[in-house]
């Protein structure tokens, strides 16, 4: 008789915290730390996939939004908020759906940070077809973050 393992979490390999896998954290899987917001390279071709052989941390570079397209008006609408992933070991880039429990001022930090990468590093992520946000996003960042009536004092 053949028994699945049921895993009920994961210690982060970049800050040590457990994560649990249970409850609501809105998304079908969880690939990153709600606390530092790094990952381990562990899929493939597709989220969820689980065949990645590299394994490498996945550090988080920036932010993005996910395309949604456009309205029946022909408005277009804006997406998710969405991490962008590098992968330390291969430098494979990667975008993934933030989770409800995600820490948010990590998530502006991540933000800020990604202002100063290399020019380099955002020709790269642009090369991929994935929009690095700028700070002329910053205001749609802590409006998907803290909801429309958030502080615009709030930093990291």
């Amino acid at each position: 008789m053949f028994y699945k393992k049921k895993i009920t979490g994961f210690k982060c390999n970049n800050c040590q915290n457990w994560i649990s896998l249970k409850g609501l954290i809105g998304t079908h899987y969880r690939n990153h730390c709600p606390f530092c917001l790094f990952s381990t390279h562990v899929d493939d071709k597709k989220s969820g996939d689980r065949h990645s052989s590299c394994h490498g941390l996945m550090e988080p570079i920036g932010l993005t939004f996910k395309k949604e397209g456009t309205d029946k008006y022909g408005k277009v609408r804006q997406g998710e908020l969405m991490l962008i992933h590098r992968c330390q070991v291969c430098d494979e880039l990667s975008i993934n759906r933030l989770a409800a429990d995600d820490e948010p001022l990590m998530v502006l930090k991540i933000f800020e940070d990604s202002q100063k990468l290399s020019e380099e590093l955002k020709k790269e992520i642009d090369s991929q077809s994935i929009y690095l946000l700028t700070n002329k996003d910053e205001k749609e960042i802590k409006t998907q973050l803290f909801g429309k009536k958030f502080d615009n004092t709030i930093k990291t």
